[in-house]
């Protein structure tokens, strides 16, 4: 499989000094969580760019991506809740985004040039967590990318995808198999943020943990994730 090429997975010092402190406590906002349930979360870049962050400022914790894509992948899952001959052109309208990026309407790009100290936006930077965790789950979420990310046949489809195939009148007859990636995807991550309390502590396995994983991926597009694990180039 294949990522488009112009992936580029680095932030930039302005990207990084919003998602520092996005991370410390400001997607605990209603505001904010409201935010990213209206917009289906956030652009493939920066869905990437926040738990690429989180993994490197927490040391590869990541507690804050699993509880806010546990919350998503739920809105996901009641999406695909239509019948009928209409379901279809339903759930394309579910899927469409009520708002921008958070990231992206504030005007942060790959260009975004606002002060961060040099050591934070070099942590920032490190994708070493990043690739760990990706690694290591792997043989678990490759199942889920989507085909046309990838640009090979498979017939699993991030939102984005599958909602601009059930405008053009196809995917209509994949629909229950779609349903059941999602809430495939929606159970094991439950588990795995359920693992970050006390009580529930190293009761995930590599397959919860691959949900966050395909979580973005599903919700974004899987370009960023594939470019990540040499599956595609990266732009200039």
């Amino acid at each position: 499989m294949a990522a488009p090429a112009g992936c580029e997975l680095e932030l930039s010092a302005g990207e990084i000094h919003f998602l520092w402190h996005f991370i410390q406590g400001s997607i605990m906002i209603p505001e904010t969580r409201a935010s990213l349930r209206r917009a289906w979360g956030l652009c493939a870049r920066h869905s990437f760019g926040w738990i690429a962050a989180e993994a490197a400022f927490r040391h590869g914790y990541l507690h804050g991506p699993a509880i806010v894509y546990e919350e998503l992948m739920e809105r996901a899952c009641a999406a695909f809740a239509s019948h009928g001959p209409l379901g279809a052109v339903r759930i394309a309208g579910r899927l469409r985004e009520g708002g921008l990026c958070l990231v992206c309407g504030l005007g942060l790009t790959r260009t975004a040039d606002r002060y961060a100290p040099p050591d934070v936006v070099g942590q920032g930077r490190d994708l070493s967590q990043i690739r760990a965790f990706a690694g290591a789950t792997e043989q678990f979420w490759r199942a889920a990318v989507c085909g046309r990310c990838a640009g090979s046949g498979s017939t699993p489809r991030c939102r984005v995808h599958l909602r601009e195939d059930l405008l053009h009148g196809g995917a209509g007859a994949e629909l229950p198999a779609q349903r059941v990636l999602v809430e495939a995807i929606t159970g094991h991550l439950r588990r795995y943020a359920r693992a970050f309390r006390w009580d529930h502590r190293g009761t995930d396995t590599p397959e919860d943990r691959a949900a966050l994983v395909s979580a973005s991926g599903w919700y974004s597009g899987w370009a960023p994730w594939l470019v990540l694990c040499g599956r595609g180039q990266h732009g200039p």
